[in-house]
């Protein structure tokens, strides 16, 4: 019994490193051990094997265990960008940041996901919008967006109009326009022809009329010329 024991206590310290060094795919994924900690900045593999990416989890929000896949806060990181950096993603994960759309694929690719989208404006209010369902296709058919099963957390349903739409940057224009709806409100985006949703656009200080709708709106809940304080966009696994 005591050489058990003794056993024991010289591998523990070893089972601790290799969970706390466990792959996670998402930061649902975190080892128990981690989840004890507050939310932050961890590494995970969406794709598996080397493709270690730092991520901001979310580990409070109704429920916790959330990737936060999109962030915006304070306008210090140039959102209109172009393709490759949208595919590859950019930013800082303790900041402003877009995951990339590559790294979103292979998240919901593999499992079923929910989308929860956080906002606040310039008054101190916060809202939700919670969807059910959220995936996003492979790059051959331009990273569609999929998106349903809406729950109201006071912001409204911007997303339901962008359903089944591919993904739209300056340099490729994938939307249901006419023209190139990144290129007319500043942004990237699942666009249609064109926005209810604009979280990629550019970053404004509350309501401004001065160039219609290129602000970082959710328009069912401050309309098209009000520019929100914080956007973030988060998934995790349907349990």
């Amino acid at each position: 019994m005591k050489l058990i024991s003794v056993i024991f206590l010289l591998l523990a310290p070893l089972l601790i490193v290799c969970e706390e060094h466990r792959q996670s795919v998402d930061c649902s994924d975190i080892p128990r051990r981690v989840h004890r900690r507050r939310s932050g900045v961890y590494s995970i593999h969406p794709g598996g094997g080397m493709s270690a990416v730092k991520v901001y989890c979310d580990l409070r929000s109704e429920g916790g265990k959330w990737t936060v896949i999109q962030r915006r806060v304070d306008g210090s990181v140039n959102f209109f960008r172009g393709w490759n950096q949208y595919k590859l993603g950019f930013g800082s994960p303790s900041g402003e940041y877009w995951l990339g759309l590559e790294n979103i694929y292979h998240l919901t690719s593999e499992r079923k996901y929910e989308l929860l989208v956080d906002m606040q404006d310039f008054d101190g209010r916060k809202v939700y919008a919670r969807y059910t369902s959220f995936s996003v296709g492979p790059e051959s058919d331009g990273y569609r967006l999929q998106v349903s099963g809406f729950l109201n957390g006071g912001a409204g349903d911007a997303l339901t109009y962008h359903n089944g739409q591919r993904f739209s940057t300056f340099d490729r224009d994938q939307d249901s326009w006419g023209a190139n709806c990144a290129r007319y409100f500043v942004g990237a985006f699942w666009y249609n022809a064109c926005q209810n949703a604009n979280p990629n656009g550019v970053y404004r200080w509350g309501a401004d009329g001065t160039f219609f709708a290129i602000g970082v709106e959710w328009v069912q809940w401050r309309g098209y010329n009000y520019s929100l304080k914080s956007i973030s966009m988060k998934i995790r696994p349907v349990q």
